[in-house]
């Protein structure tokens, strides 16, 4: 059973029609990677997925309660974490600050814990505008670790950082779905969202394929083509044990 579906749904932004059947699942235990080219509605895609934005059909299932207008502060209530395409963090307010007014209200982890996990603990006293671009998604990690969510959702989390801060991240995605949390995780950063997914969507034609695991995916042939690209050499991408 999944934990979070956005089910058959379509958008529109005025005449463009950016999301015409499409799905997402989530599931409790594995990270799922969406792949698909700019404009194709991944973002779009989780927005509706967690209340963020209203579809113009379909329905946002979690577990057995089917909510024909999802919200955000709803799906939180449940269990769902965001993490969005921009900043999470209030720059000017010390990382602790901001992790202790959350588990005060949210959390179920201690936020000195939370920072530990994330590799953040020596940023607890900074604020996060002073934070490199890996330690401050980090830092928005831990938020979801104070929290241990049911879902977590992250739209483009790898963006912009270097290839060490991108095995960081992952082993975090890791880690939260050893914890039983469903993990779902978009961008195009290809190595590293296949090391660290269990399963693949493709996003594409205003709907989505479920392709498999990486393997099956890099053999899909129209993935492979259409997305991958012919100088694409094949799954080569070995996912390292978390820490």
């Amino acid at each position: 059973m999944y934990t979070l579906v956005a089910d058959c749904v379509s958008k529109a932004f005025g005449e463009r029609r950016v999301l015409t059947s499409a799905s997402l699942r989530a599931k409790a235990g594995e990270v799922r990677a969406i792949f698909g080219r700019n404009g194709e509605g991944k973002s779009t895609l989780l927005k509706i997925a967690v209340g963020w934005l209203q579809p113009d059909s379909g329905v946002v299932r979690m577990g057995n309660v089917a909510f024909t207008r999802a919200s955000l502060p709803v799906l939180a209530r449940h269990g769902v974490f965001y993490l969005p395409d921009h900043e999470l963090l209030a720059p000017g307010l010390e990382l602790k600050r901001q992790l202790t007014l959350f588990e005060r209200r949210y959390g179920r982890r201690h936020h000195r814990e939370a920072a530990r996990l994330a590799r953040v603990e020596h940023l607890l006293d900074r604020r996060p505008g002073s934070f490199s671009g890996g330690e401050l998604r980090r830092a928005e990690v831990a938020l979801a670790i104070v929290r241990m969510p049911v879902v977590l959702v992250a739209d483009e989390p790898y963006r912009g950082l270097t290839p060490a801060d991108h095995e960081e991240l992952t082993g975090l995605f890791r880690a939260l779905a050893a914890e039983g949390c469903a993990v779902i995780v978009t961008g195009h950063e290809v190595p590293s969202l296949l090391a660290a997914a269990d399963h693949v969507t493709w996003c594409t034609n205003g709907t989505t394929y479920e392709l498999g695991t990486p393997a099956d995916a890099c053999e899909h042939d129209a993935f492979r083509r259409t997305y991958l690209g012919p100088s694409f050499e094949g799954l080569n991408v070995l996912r390292k044990p978390v820490a």
